[in-house]
């Protein structure tokens, strides 16, 4: 009746959501390819992402990986009518309140522990057969843990062992499935299946990215085990502090007086480092070049896989305009300052990686082999509160501490106070061995596209060839990637 086109997203940006607009034309997806698709696309590389893939291995809000296609921004919605649209932001994680008296940690963990039970009953309705991903990790665990008290019958859990005990978390995983009586499966994989897997899980990008090929392999074993819904712990790095970065922002924060008033030594500092292609002294340099120990100058170096000068060596991607982050970020400078520290890295996380790479990567290889992830930790509401929780409740004796202690006695001490694990794969050894070939291949077609310099980047790929440790396998990867996903899917 009122002629209009309502497109919502999620407050978290859990699902993306792109669209595309000419003269007699407005298409929407939650997947790039599902406008190319349409064959109303131009299939021509946005340039100016480029740079934003490269240095962050995901491109952000507005723009896309290709040319006049936008990203609607989290939180936000649009009404399209006669041709017009106005775009509506409803939600912001920066304007986060939660009316609460935070001085009480017993109260808080309380109020805590009710939000993650209310977010985990939230997404354990289906009608369909549903589990959960269980690393054996504090995460993981403790979604499990508050399934199976919210559960009728045993939860259905999945994990994945490997013969290599430097990879295998299998121990871990069987603990917490034996306390909570869960259905458990586990499958032994060889480090190589995800060799094997490589060309499925590239295949299944929707848009380039630098991670996924983990969470693809992950997917679709749990997708053949029979299920087709399952909960997934990841978020919980990113609510309760788990990255290193959180620590040292925290203490930088606290001798941000001395930051500022070392400010002309610092700059003087940065410019006598010399720069002989380690990523390690070209991040210490921007740092100490910094103006202010802000969220907004500290985060994107902290989150750059290839910095703005060995940007301008091996590609015509000149640092002339800021990121997206770096915009973003700038512009929710003031709102964000108003948070405790810890909860500033969490929100610039949310902002940057976590809605840009983590989530699509999680949405778009488990949705390749038809399995739907829920992710508990990105509750709106749970987020809000956690966010403004102060920082002497959250910084942590121990990872995760609030967390933790705000679940009790679920968890159990091998558990909690273990070493942290990952999917920590020898690419650096495999692009050099069995996927010299595929990489080869795809650096030299690369490297004859208008905006690389091409002498610079294969004699880029030589020196990662010969072993030199200030190139990592990250850094060529990421062109890799670009130079596979712009010819499967025909753009130029």
């Amino acid at each position: 009746e009122q002629h209009e086109l309502f497109i919502e997203r999620d407050r978290m940006g859990v699902k993306p959501l792109y669209f595309y607009q000419a003269d007699e034309h407005f298409l929407f997806a939650s997947e790039i390819r599902g406008l190319l698709a349409s064959g109303l696309v131009p299939k021509k590389l946005n340039e100016s992402a480029v740079q934003e893939f490269l240095e962050f291995q995901s491109v952000g809000f507005p723009h896309a990986v290709i040319k006049e296609v936008q990203q609607v921004d989290a939180g936000s919605f649009l009404k399209i009518k006669n041709g017009t649209i106005s775009v509506t932001k409803y939600w912001d994680v920066v304007s986060s309140k939660a009316d609460f008296d935070f001085s009480d940690i017993r109260a808080v963990r309380s109020r805590l522990f009710e939000l993650l039970q209310q977010s985990v009953e939230r997404r354990l309705i289906s009608d369909v057969p549903l589990g959960a991903f269980l690393s054996g990790g504090i995460d993981s665990s403790a979604v499990v843990a508050l399934m199976a008290q919210a559960s009728a019958g045993p939860v259905n859990t999945f994990n994945i062992g490997f013969e290599e005990k430097e990879f295998d978390e299998s121990t871990y995983a069987s603990l917490i499935a034996k306390k909570f009586n869960t259905k458990h499966t586990e499958v032994r994989l060889q480090p190589t299946v995800f060799l094997d897997e490589l060309n499925n899980a590239l295949n299944s990008m929707d848009t380039p990215s630098g991670d996924g090929v983990n969470t693809y392999v992950v997917s679709k074993k749990i997708k053949q085990s029979g299920l087709t819904v399952a909960l997934s712990g990841v978020g919980g790095d990113e609510l309760f502090a788990g990255y290193p970065f959180f620590f040292h922002y925290y203490k930088l924060k606290q001798r941000e007086r001395i930051w500022d008033i070392t400010k002309p030594f610092r700059k003087l500092g940065s410019k006598m480092i010399p720069l002989n292609g380690s990523v390690q002294k070209d991040r210490i340099k921007q740092l100490l070049g910094s103006d202010s120990a802000s969220i907004a100058e500290m985060y994107p170096v902290f989150r750059q896989i290839i910095s703005p000068r060995l940007m301008s060596k091996l590609t015509t991607q000149n640092k002339q305009e800021s990121s997206q982050i770096e915009n973003i970020l700038a512009l929710q400078g003031r709102a964000i300052e108003k948070f405790p520290s810890l909860s500033q890295v969490s929100i610039a996380e949310y902002l940057g990686y976590t809605q840009h790479t983590l989530l699509k990567d999680t949405d778009q290889m488990s949705m390749a082999v038809s399995l739907e992830v829920r992710e508990p930790f990105f509750d709106h509401e749970l987020v809000e509160f956690v966010l403004n929780i102060p920082d002497k409740h959250k910084y942590p004796a121990y990872p995760k501490q609030l967390l933790v202690e705000s679940l009790g006695d679920l968890l159990p001490n091998e558990i909690v106070h273990r070493k942290k694990q990952g999917f920590l794969f020898p690419w650096n050894v495999w692009m050099k061995g069995q996927l010299r070939g595929f990489c080869e291949e795809r650096i030299n077609n690369i490297s004859k596209r208008s905006f690389v310099h091409e002498e610079a980047l294969k004699s880029r790929w030589e020196q990662f060839l010969k072993g030199d440790p200030s190139v990592r396998w990250m850094e060529m990867w990421l062109f890799v990637i670009l130079e596979h996903w712009l010819e499967k899917n025909n753009v130029s």
